[in-house]
């Protein structure tokens, strides 16, 4: 009896496994090719292949990371890219929050490996499948889906490292619109819901432009993201669901 009781245990972790990876394939397939291109950029802004696998492994933020790589390239200090990825990942403050509360009967050994595994992509894809918390060994799911998620992140990055080390400069420098590419994407998604974000972009854009004339690049974005970020508290509705 305890032995069939153990081999359900166990079949039910590797049920959890397994769909949290399929679960989390979407997210690979879409991570893999930025992730590749991260690679490349960091690589041509000479970042050698240790040092952006290791931003991916302890960062894992793929808007930052990007954006890191061109701080560095532009020859910013590390105060400015430490203190401009927190500005831009503060968000995360929110999702961790969110995501807790949705998982409020998930084991607390849970609890915090997860929220460190959150990204914009994770979390909505979790969010959408919000009964495996109250599932038994339901941590399995979500563990398996932003592994999923994670390891092709690290993966695409060390790809790209070392693509950026063999394909032509010419070619790997024209990946650099990716960088406006992956932006603009994120930002389409919400000015369709709320043109003031647009707004706050093009603010953001501008007072990067006066800034730069005053100080140096790292911390013209650094001062430009906070204060956009500023008024757009002022004016943005928030959206009651």
């Amino acid at each position: 009896m305890a032995k069939v009781m153990i081999e359900r245990h166990s079949s039910q972790k590797i049920k959890m496994i397994q769909n949290g990876f399929l679960t989390g394939l979407p997210i690979m397939f879409g991570y893999l090719p930025i992730a590749i291109t991260y690679g490349v950029l960091a690589s041509q802004s000479g970042m050698t292949l240790m040092e952006l696998t290791a931003m991916s492994v302890f960062v894992y933020a793929g808007a930052a990371q990007f954006m890191g790589a061109n701080m560095i390239a532009i020859g910013a200090g590390s105060i400015e890219i430490i203190i401009a990825t927190f500005v831009l990942n503060f968000r995360h403050f929110v999702m961790s929050l969110s995501f807790m509360n949705r998982s409020k009967n998930l084991d607390l050994k849970w609890k915090a490996p997860l929220s460190l595994g959150l990204t914009d992509e994770s979390f909505s894809v979790a969010s959408l499948h919000t009964k495996e918390a109250n599932e038994k060994n339901g941590g399995y799911f979500y563990a398996s889906l932003m592994l999923t998620a994670y390891l092709s992140w690290v993966l695409g990055s060390v790809l790209g490292g070392i693509l950026g080390d063999v394909i032509p400069e010419s070619l790997s420098m024209s990946m650099g619109i990716a960088l406006y590419a992956m932006f603009i994407a994120l930002l389409i998604p919400s000015v369709k819901v709320e043109v003031r974000y647009g707004v706050i972009a093009v603010l953001a854009m501008i007072f990067n432009y006066l800034f730069s004339m005053q100080m140096d690049q790292g911390w013209a974005i650094v001062c430009s993201t906070l204060l956009a970020s500023f008024i757009g508290t002022l004016f943005v509705k928030v959206v009651e669901k």
